[in-house]
């Protein structure tokens, strides 16, 4: 094999990279460190060029493929495959008169942020700015501002991949509309991206912020939860929230009001004017005073800070819900079932979907269940003392759920148990599942690009 790996590496402007080989260990690494990738191969692509070569010759080998960018679409190990990362493909090109962006599929939302920022445009991004745009793409993309605005994957306009022949293509709705309504929402199971066009939104800033209330007492908790699920029900579209409960270490990087505590952080991200968002959100002002947090005028370049999710790489797992509805018992059964009395403390989140996200398009993608009228997520950062009792926690909550369960969400599908085909279905609507499995034999009927969450090919 070392012949052909030669013979790649006069091909590939990027990295060929063998195990023990300098830059290996760094290339191969994720953002959930709970997963090892050990692949056969990595070619770190530096041109849509360097992709071809690589699944051609995985083709050729006999290879499975896995994809990474930014490496926060964590499934399976890449152990005996060949890796490609699309990380060194950059760059965003603005248009401003047509509100569109040409990504290159190793950016980041940051980066497309701050290039369609200049022209006085935002993107359909997601609660954190550090995320490919590919991976977040692929997956159907929830955005921060979903409930307004819709699915981002029905905002793609054209898509560059590499097919598993090994044949660069742009597909849109015009160029082999299947292709492109499978990736839309199939995630790497069509072949590996290198770049997108993308819609974008004239909106320069948002009126939100965070809150973090102490939800130390197992009836605060269920207080917050209840007044949160009742105060959903009466908002427009307009506004976008969700609420985690989070046990924060005590730790020095964590901000002092909040250090070792378990609180509620109460997100809000809002596209009325200042006066209507005021109006909207005083019933949860009037829950009483939070430890921490503001809301106020947002710039579409710090809506980061809304969620302020962690940016470092960490192991952790996760399962997600997305859940046909949520009442004032169920905010009870939440509380005490992962709130603060449990056994053992897990970061649970509820997202408020609906409004935008409820309703198809002519052109649709098969993203998400999209009747869900919230998505429930459960977080264990592993490596903790109690992170197996916490795990145990977070399963007893999704299983009490299960009566309210619709699927899941496949930007949230986790790793080990959690990406195994039959979860994987359950991210899909059935007949998008039987569409994405024939579209997936038509495409790659040898299952090439299998080390993801995998959709087998039909027959």
């Amino acid at each position: 094999m070392n012949d052909a790996v030669n013979a790649l590496r006069t091909k590939v402007r990027g990295a060929v990279l063998l195990p023990g080989e300098e830059g290996y260990d760094r290339e191969r690494a994720a953002f959930n460190t709970a997963l090892d990738h050990r692949p056969a191969l990595i070619v770190g692509a530096a041109e849509a060029a360097d992709v071809r070569e690589a699944v051609a010759f995985a083709g050729c080998c006999g290879l499975p493929v896995a994809v990474r960018g930014t490496g926060h679409g964590a499934s399976v190990p890449a152990d005996g495959g060949l890796l490609i990362t699309t990380a060194r493909l950059k760059g965003v090109r603005v248009d401003a008169r047509k509100a569109t962006a040409h990504v290159a599929a190793g950016s980041r939302w940051e980066e497309v942020t701050a290039a369609a920022a200049a022209a006085g445009l935002a993107p359909l991004s997601g609660s954190a700015p550090f995320v490919g745009v590919t991976g977040y793409l692929l997956g159907g993309g929830l955005p921060l501002l979903g409930r307004t605005f819709g699915w981002a994957a029905d905002r793609i306009r054209a898509i560059e991949v590499v097919t598993a022949d090994g044949v660069l293509r742009r597909v849109s709705a015009h160029e082999e509309p299947e292709l492109f309504w499978a990736l839309r929402g199939g995630r790497d199971n069509f072949g590996v991206v290198t770049a997108l066009e993308i819609e974008l939104l004239r909106l320069r800033e948002v009126w939100g912020g965070g809150l973090y209330f102490d939800a130390e007492r197992p009836g605060e908790a269920a207080r917050l939860l209840t007044a949160y699920l009742r105060w959903t029900r009466t908002v427009p579209e307009e506004m976008n929230s969700s609420l985690a409960l989070v046990p924060f270490p005590a730790a020095p990087a964590v901000p002092e009001p909040l250090r070792g505590r378990y609180a509620a952080h109460l997100r809000i991200a809002c596209v009325s004017d200042a006066r209507t968002a005021e109006r909207l959100v005083a019933p949860l002002r009037a829950l009483g005073e939070p430890l921490l947090g503001g809301l106020g005028p947002v710039p579409v370049t710090e809506t980061g800070r809304i969620h302020a999710e962690p940016s470092r790489p960490m192991p952790w797992h996760g399962d997600n819900a997305m859940l046909d509805d949520l009442d004032e018992e169920d905010a009870r059964l939440l509380a005490e079932t992962a709130g603060p009395a449990a056994p053992a403390r897990c970061v649970v989140e509820i997202r408020h979907l609906g409004g935008a996200l409820a309703r198809r398009p002519r052109d649709a993608a098969p993203a998400g269940h999209r009747a869900a009228r919230y998505l429930l997520g459960g977080l264990v950062r592993l490596g903790a003392p109690d992170a197996e009792a916490a795990g145990k926690v977070g399963q007893s909550l999704f299983e009490a759920l299960a009566p309210r369960t619709l699927g899941r969400f496949a930007n949230f599908l986790g790793h080990g148990p959690q990406a195994a085909p039959e979860q994987v279905a359950t991210a899909y609507e059935p007949g998008d599942l039987r569409r994405l499995a024939e579209l997936k034999a038509v495409w790659d009927p040898a299952n090439l690009f299998r080390l993801n969450h995998n959709i087998p090919p039909t027959g």
